[in-house]
């Protein structure tokens, strides 16, 4: 016998622990509004990094790209401020800092799934009901800096590549910083990045359950739209 959702019950759901049960059978599985939430965030995040992960996945997309730091081109009058005011040196130099975005964000994809399967999860019907990036927001809240801090190792590892003798006296010359504090500025804005693009992707989803082709989301969402 064919069961439809409750619209009421879930709108004024009041804990994490409610379950809901898919359209179909009376004797069908039962979800958890915490599950929902996992199933949001874990297609969100897979979806955001098959984007980043992908050569040029920084550099090729505006939400994520890495804009060069203000302080380059800052200085002028010396053959250094020259080369680095350049259109060319500047435009490689921004897809190697993107390039070295990506060799951290593979460090920091394994983390965000371990997190949305262990973490806790409070007040799930306020999530659900929140807004478009509400679950997005929740789970930055909960990781905190561990995605900068597991980040910026493969940042570094990437800056590495363009980490010669004439390209870091010119970047201790021009802005004033050596690769080590680049590194972390790199590593600041590719957080940024992940997270707007995990939001983005989960505002997709809320917006077109029917595109996540999960019956869970699909029913969740496609009442709340």
């Amino acid at each position: 016998m064919t069961m439809m959702f409750d619209r009421r019950k879930l709108l004024l759901a009041g804990a994490a622990g409610i379950t809901l049960a898919l359209p179909g059978c009376q004797m069908g599985p039962r979800y958890s509004l915490t599950e929902v939430i996992r199933r949001l965030l874990t297609l969100a995040s897979q979806n955001a990094f098959a984007l980043l992960l992908q050569p040029g996945g920084f550099y090729d997309h505006s939400v994520a790209r890495i804009a060069l730091p203000d302080r380059f081109g800052s200085r002028s009058g010396t053959l250094l401020a020259a080369i680095l005011q350049s259109q060319t040196f500047r435009d490689r130099l921004q897809r190697q800092l993107n390039r070295a975005a990506e060799r951290g964000a593979e460090r920091a994809a394994p983390l965000v799934a371990d997190t949305i399967r262990m973490m806790s999860i409070e007040a799930a019907d306020q999530i659900v009901r929140g807004g478009p990036r509400a679950a997005t927001q929740f789970l930055r809240g909960k990781m905190g800096i561990a995605l900068f801090d597991a980040m910026l190792p493969g940042v570094a590892e990437g800056l590495r590549i363009f980490d010669d003798q004439v390209i870091n006296r010119a970047v201790q010359s021009v802005t004033g910083f050596d690769m080590a504090a680049l590194g972390q500025e790199i590593t600041r804005k590719a957080d940024d990045a992940i997270w707007a693009a995990i939001g983005l992707e989960e505002e997709a989803i809320r917006t077109n359950p029917q595109k996540a082709n999960d019956p869970l989301l699909i029913g969740v969402f496609g009442l709340l739209r």
